[in-house]
């Protein structure tokens, strides 16, 4: 009876240590859970537990719902919920089957743990470097949309920029001024996209900004142009309109733009 299914897809990848390097305080202090300024924007902090870190409650960052503190948190909860795979974070061999699945539990295994720690380490390494894409030079449509998208308040939730911090050991990702277009933040999105399936510090309702740096690569990449946690959307435009919630008013204005304002806000989306 309490089962809850929600669809996913997997988040792009790029950028991960640029994000994982931001101050935690400078997306903290981005958050609004009563609404202070009257915007209708609430974002909220994700605060969830670390295993990587002991159980210290940090920032979620990674994740459609913001679940994963840390990028070995991230690799850990992927090997362990979409593999199977366990490793020190999560040594037990039978992956995230629960006590009532008895035979899952008593099923064979790789071994505690499957992934031996040079191998989760090489991983870490990897997810962490995939570099985002080098953006085009704009065009005059380009930095309209540009302009479009701050006016009609989508950089209310798609921050534009970030500078990372100092990161030991971890030059390539320090002092860094980055553009991923998020807040990091969680925000609720409406019915229309509500999986009611609570993770983490999420309710059923929200979603983490996710980052549109590289959203123009998508069909290059992946083969399709499926957007939203489930790939319901079938590229950008249909992405907006299926925005709620706290972004319902951005959306509404998306709706009522000249279509050659909105090709230009399609362009600039394109264009990251």
């Amino acid at each position: 009876p309490g089962l809850r299914l929600s669809a996913r897809i997997a988040p792009p990848m790029i950028g991960l240590g640029l994000l994982e390097a931001i101050p935690e305080a400078d997306i903290v202090a981005g958050a609004d859970p009563d609404d202070r300024n009257h915007d209708g924007i609430r974002g909220r902090a994700a605060l969830v537990p670390s295993a990587f870190h002991g159980g210290r409650t940090m920032l979620g960052r990674f994740g459609w719902k913001a679940l994963a503190p840390t990028m070995e948190d991230q690799i850990a909860d992927a090997f362990r919920a979409d593999m199977g795979l366990s490793t020190t974070l999560h040594p037990e061999g039978f992956g995230e089957c629960t006590a009532a699945q008895a035979t899952c539990r008593d099923a064979p295994n790789g071994g505690e743990p499957e992934v031996e720690p040079r191998l989760f380490d090489l991983t870490a390494f990897y997810a962490r470097n995939l570099g985002v894409p080098a953006r085009a030079a704009p065009t005059p449509e380009v930095l309209r949309g540009r302009a479009i998208f701050r006016e009609i308040g989508c950089s209310s939730c798609h921050r534009p920029s970030f500078t990372t911090g100092q990161v030991a050991g971890r030059p390539e990702h320090s002092g860094q001024r980055i553009w991923p277009y998020t807040d990091m933040l969680l925000h609720d999105m409406g019915d229309g996209l509500a999986d009611d399936r609570a993770e983490g510090a999420a309710t059923g309702r929200e979603w983490r900004t996710p980052p549109l740096w590289g959203l123009g690569f998508t069909r290059v990449v992946s083969g399709h142009t499926q957007m939203l946690h489930d790939g319901r959307a079938r590229n950008a435009l249909e992405a907006i309109l299926w925005h709620g919630g706290e972004a319902q008013a951005a959306r509404d204005r998306v709706v009522a733009l000249p279509p050659a304002d909105r090709a230009a806000l399609i362009a600039f989306l394109d264009s990251l």
